[in-house]
Formats: structure tokens, sequence, C-alpha cells
């Protein structure tokens, strides 16, 4: 039977086929879905920020460094293949109209952080909608690993 789950800000959250993961309000943020094709294996991640400063990592969902190779961890332990992930990732617009400002620019500062992780851990990118200036809501289909963008100004897409 399948289930749909929210993934909220800072959170992630592993399923199998045929769940669905959903994710709203990525400006800034940036959300990843990790997927198995041959286990049928997928999380969902929502990162705020692209490097944690929690000495204590107690939302590392929070942040990129610390969030996905968590999720990564969780998906092995739920059957998934290291070697057989991929990505889709989605987010990171730039919704303040400031010049300059590294605090500003965070929704690219999380699409550097997130491309450099990933491929750091030689998970290959196979779908991406971001940047610009407008949110997004994601929906992973962990069936068949379809991503479905959905933003008030662009309408639907999958990537």
């Amino acid at each position: 039977m399948s289930e749909t789950v929210r993934v909220k800000m800072a959170e992630y959250h592993v399923g199998k086929s045929p769940d669905v993961l959903i994710t709203i309000g990525l400006g800034s943020c940036v959300g990843i879905a990790l997927y198995d094709d041959i286990s049928k294996v997928g999380g969902l991640i929502h990162i705020m920020l692209p490097k944690s400063n929690d000495t204590e990592n107690l939302k590392p969902a929070k942040y990129a460094d610390t969030g996905i190779p968590l999720m990564i961890e969780k998906m092995v332990e739920a059957g998934a293949v290291r070697e057989n992930i991929t990505a889709k990732i989605a987010g990171g617009a730039h919704m303040f109209s400031s010049s300059g400002d590294m605090v500003i620019q965070i929704g690219k500062r999380n699409i550097e952080a997130v491309c450099q992780i990933l491929e750091d851990l030689n998970i290959p990118i196979t779908g991406e909608d971001l940047g610009k200036d407008y949110g997004r809501t994601m929906e992973f289909y962990t069936e068949d690993g379809r991503v479905k963008i959905r933003s008030y100004k662009k309408g639907e897409k999958f990537i």
C-alpha cells in the first residue's frame, strides 16, 4: 500500500515503492531525492544550509554536509545499494533582491554545497530544477524515481 509522506524543512524520509515523498516550500532551501532504481528505495531531504555548525548535530538533516550522508546510510539500511543511487535536486532560489550579501545568497551556496557533496560521494545528478527566483514543491515517486516539480510561477514539470 502506498504511503504519502510530507518531508518538512530540515527533515528527511526514506521510503520504498510505492511511497510518495513530498516537500513544500523550497525557496533557498534545496530538496534532494536519492533513488536506487533496482531496490526501489528512495529518500528525500529538505536542507536549509550548506554546512553544519551544530557541534552536537541535533538536526543533521538541516545541513547538506551532514544530512545527505545520513540519508544515504538510512537508505542502505533499508535495502538500497550504494553504487546504484542517483540524485535529483531542486530549489536554491534567490528569494530576496539584495546584492552581494552571502547570507542573502544562501540559495546559491546551498546548490554549490549539494552538488559538491554529491560529486564527492560519486552520486550522479540525473535531474535538476535550480536557482531562479521562485519557490517549489517536490513530489518524489519511489515506484519509478520520477520527481514532479510544482511552482506558482512555472506550473508543473518532471525532472
